[in-house]
């Protein structure tokens, strides 16, 4: 790769840092999220600096194209990301639906108390 585009990947993950960074200023993106983003950002700078650190590292994992490390890398991190954002979405249906049935609990004991009237069933035709 030439000097130029060294500079370019470099400028890009910067980019992305910083971009990062603005996400989670207006509470867009969790801390712990950009935390993770964050270092595969920066752990890639050192490849936009020196490429050819992918040379050991691909011959020690038994890889003959350095390229291919990273698509690698790159495949496995996002099925460790999916599978990962798979558990964190079970937890949150689990935890909706324990909401849901706790709400319906405290309404219907308010309906008996009498302190809530209960809720208006819409029919079709009022729709």
């Amino acid at each position: 790769m030439s000097p130029r585009a060294h500079l370019l990947v470099a400028a890009v993950i910067v980019a992305t840092v910083l971009f990062i960074h603005r996400l989670v200023s207006h509470r867009v993106l969790k801390s712990k999220y950009a935390l993770l983003w964050s270092v595969v950002a920066v752990g890639l700078l050192p490849l936009a600096a020196f490429p050819d650190i992918l040379v050991p590292i691909s011959r020690a994992v038994g890889i003959s194209y350095e390229p291919a490390t990273i698509l690698f890398a790159s495949v496995a991190f996002l099925f460790a990301t999916t599978v990962h954002l798979s558990f964190e979405l079970s937890r949150n249906e689990a935890r909706t639906q324990t909401l849901a049935e706790e709400l319906a609990l405290l309404r219907a004991e308010l309906e008996q108390a009498g302190m809530v009237d209960p809720p208006r069933t819409v029919s079709a035709a009022e729709r």
